[in-house]
């Protein structure tokens, strides 16, 4: 067993996240796109993986999540759901998933739950999502709110800019977490927002809030796995705190390979199979009799 294994635990629910809140402990989150990162997200006692479109940047190297598809998160979802047994599994609705009419998203959602073995799905945006997310919700479907920097709206923020800086914006912020509690939502995401705003909204609503750069007033905290153990060297938030370089690691073994290779150091004797010697010489008989004398 990995030394960094948790003692056996019961499942994450959506109750759980929520008792967590009323007890004022804290909610921990990352990100994963396949089997082994999900292996190692759930043997570390993280309580929810969110499989997000994230994976557009670090995994398929898009320059923004908006390209993602149905297709790609489902794939990513399939492999995460075999790999992680205990966390809360949330898949990220991608980009015109569910901007285009209420019966659709419906039916986008459903597919995360049914095919691809997730738990609940998140959505992006304010009081502008509340229809559908309330349509979600009454599907059955747990729902994942997420404000602040919503990176599906890139090109109408500007970039990747905090929001919630001035006094108009943190109060549409804290209306929009409101009207999405109202809705049904089980949990916030805050993205890019001031401390002190993070911490009001956290404050206001009875749902838990989870905060990526928002502060340490969130009820609990995400990260993109990536960032976390250096693996995505484009570029990395000011919020990301860098456990790892495995990155530079990747590169320093890999580069280690190809000079064993070169230098006939890979594959040594411990690395071959073997053939016994009487059967050796069976098939050089076989092949030419010749090579036997």
């Amino acid at each position: 067993m990995s030394a960094y294994a948790p003692p056996q635990r019961k499942k994450t629910t959506t109750h759980s996240f929520q008792s967590k809140k009323q007890r004022t402990l804290p909610i921990t989150m990352l990100t994963a796109y396949d089997y082994a990162t999900a292996q190692a997200v759930d043997r570390a006692g993280i309580d929810a993986i969110l499989v997000g479109d994230s994976l557009g940047m670090v995994v398929l190297g898009y320059e923004s999540t908006l390209p993602v598809t149905m297709d790609d998160m489902l794939h990513h979802c399939k492999a995460v759901s075999r790999g992680a047994s205990y966390p809360l599994l949330i898949g990220d609705m991608p980009f015109l998933s569910y901007h285009v009419g209420v019966d659709e998203a419906v039916r986008n959602a459903g597919r995360f739950l049914a095919e691809a073995g997730m738990d609940a799905v998140k959505l992006e945006g304010g009081r502008e999502v509340v229809e559908v997310s309330q349509a979600i919700i009454r599907a059955g479907l747990p729902v994942m709110g997420h404000i602040g920097l919503t990176p599906q709206s890139i090109n109408q923020l500007g970039g990747f800019k905090a929001q919630g800086r001035t006094a108009l914006a943190a109060r549409k912020l804290i209306d929009d977490a409101l009207a999405l509690e109202d809705a049904g939502c089980f949990s916030l995401v805050l993205e890019a927002v001031p401390g002190r705003v993070a911490e009001l909204i956290s404050e206001r609503i009875d749902i838990p809030t989870i905060g990526i750069g928002a502060g340490a007033g969130c009820n609990g905290q995400v990260l993109v796995t990536h960032d976390l153990l250096g693996l995505f060297d484009r570029f990395t938030p000011r919020f990301v705190k860098q456990y790892a370089d495995l990155h530079g690691v990747m590169g320093e073994a890999l580069t280690a390979y190809r000079e064993d290779v070169e230098n006939g150091l890979f594959p040594a004797d411990e690395h071959t199979f073997a053939i016994s010697e009487d059967e050796w010489q069976h098939l050089l008989e076989d092949i030419d009799p010749k090579l036997t004398m």
